[in-house]
């Protein structure tokens, strides 16, 4: 008997991508129930070869539901993903409302599936920051091998990170540029049509916003609490895909051939990176890819034992809806779950 499962934001992007990844990947799902706020409610979405109606959020009965995949927003997590909870369903949530509680697991199973466990403490279990998530599926092999103790990161963010909102303005001051109309900023602090922004998310004391704090505590929260980590996050003009230009610092040696052997066994990255031929990769190029891809390795001659790589992926699949899936997979595999139905 397979399981129940509900999609909680499911006409958002990410609620979108989930659907079409659960379908993909054929997880063992016998009822698959999206829902959404009361304005959604009745609309129809697609999943593989089936029409679903939205269902409102508000009211619903988890008590039969195995498995709620939340992409809603902070807000909404805090106010519901405690009550899923509570009526025995296990919530996994991409948002950042659960990200930094000691007793809630923050997971990228390539990175630290061990941790699943800790989903006991409050039934929740957290999904990183999309830029995070592509870093460490790079970093947790070369770690492992050389130990990291410093990392220096880049982000380059599409839109779609910030959501409909995000792609709709990219898409509608691209269009003003060339006809001439006025552009209007709504969703980013400064136009983003033919130019990038150095401030995702809200600015802390320190300098930093809390896109580049996010990077640096759930690094240490899913690597090593050791490694110093500091970052930059930047919007750039494009529609899905984030890159990362990452510096790192290793305890031990570690030659860029070796590097680019032991990420081309290592699950969830492909290398490409061929300088000869100006082979590498691009937020275009790696769009609806499940893959973290890996080029520019070289070596850092500034440092001892320094790399510097480029990592691309897909945010709006292993950042948010493929990861979530791939937790979901994690419990079923590990036979951490049994159907509420069987039970």
């Amino acid at each position: 008997m397979g399981y129940k499962v509900a999609i909680v934001g499911a006409t958002g992007n990410v609620g979108r991508e989930l659907l079409d990844i659960l379908h993909e990947r054929g997880f063992p799902a016998d009822t698959v129930v999206p829902l959404a706020s009361r304005r959604s409610q009745g609309l129809d979405i697609s999943f593989g070869d089936k029409t679903l109606k939205v269902k409102a959020l508000d009211g619903h009965d988890f008590s039969d539901t195995d498995i709620a995949l939340m992409s809603a927003g902070g807000e909404t997590s805090k106010e519901w993903a405690p009550k899923i909870a509570k009526q025995g369903c296990v919530v996994i949530d991409n948002s950042s409302a659960w990200r930094y509680d000691s007793a809630v697991p923050l997971i990228v199973p390539e990175v630290n599936a061990d941790a699943i466990e800790g989903f006991r403490n409050k039934n929740i279990i957290a999904n990183p920051n999309c830029s995070t998530a592509q870093l460490v599926v790079a970093l947790k092999p070369l770690h492992d091998r050389a130990k990291i103790k410093r990392i220096v990161v880049s982000t380059y963010q599409s839109v779609s990170g910030a959501g409909k909102e995000g792609m709709d303005e990219l898409f509608n001051q691209t269009r003003a540029v060339f006809v001439a109309d006025p552009i209007e900023s709504q969703k980013f602090t400064k136009r983003i049509a033919f130019n990038v922004i150095p401030h995702i998310d809200s600015f802390m004391e320190d300098g930093y916003t809390k896109e580049e704090w996010k990077v640096l505590a759930e690094t240490k929260k899913m690597l090593d609490k050791n490694i110093k980590v500091t970052c930059t996050a930047v919007r750039v003009p494009v529609f899905v895909g984030h890159c990362e230009a990452v510096n790192v610092e290793f305890e031990n040696p570690l030659s860029a051939d070796e590097a680019r052997e032991i990420l081309r066994e290592a699950p969830g990255c492909l290398v490409v990176d061929n300088p000869a031929e100006e082979t590498y990769m691009t937020p275009y190029e790696c769009a609806g890819e499940d893959a973290t891809y890996i080029s520019r390795i070289r070596e850092d001659a500034t440092i001892e034992n320094g790399l510097n790589l480029w990592v691309v992926s897909d945010n709006l699949r292993k950042g948010a809806a493929l990861n979530a899936v791939q937790i979901a997979e994690l419990l079923v595999n590990r036979r951490l779950l049994e159907t509420r139905n069987a039970a």
